[in-house]
């Protein structure tokens, strides 16, 4: 007895049909992803720069705060040696 080769009609319906859902997932990924990004609320230009200088300024209060703790320390084991 030969097996056939031959794919039922059966199996290349369902084939198509989850071809179909794939893509259709994907277009609806892509529409969703459209409707949350138009909900954003973007800053503007003022709000980046704004935000840029406070970070720097909290980036240079975070220098001083950790160097003036390695000059204490320094000093303590100048101290205690």
């Amino acid at each position: 007895m030969k097996k056939e080769n031959k794919k039922s009609p059966k199996v290349k319906v369902e084939k198509k049909a989850l071809k179909e859902k794939k893509k259709s997932n994907k277009e609806n990924y892509v529409v969703g992803l459209k409707k949350e990004m138009k909900q954003v609320k973007w800053p503007t230009f003022k709000e980046i720069v704004k935000y840029t200088i406070a970070t720097i300024i909290f980036c240079i209060i975070l220098i001083i705060f950790f160097e003036l703790i390695k000059v204490l320390m320094a000093y303590i084991r100048g101290v205690v040696n």
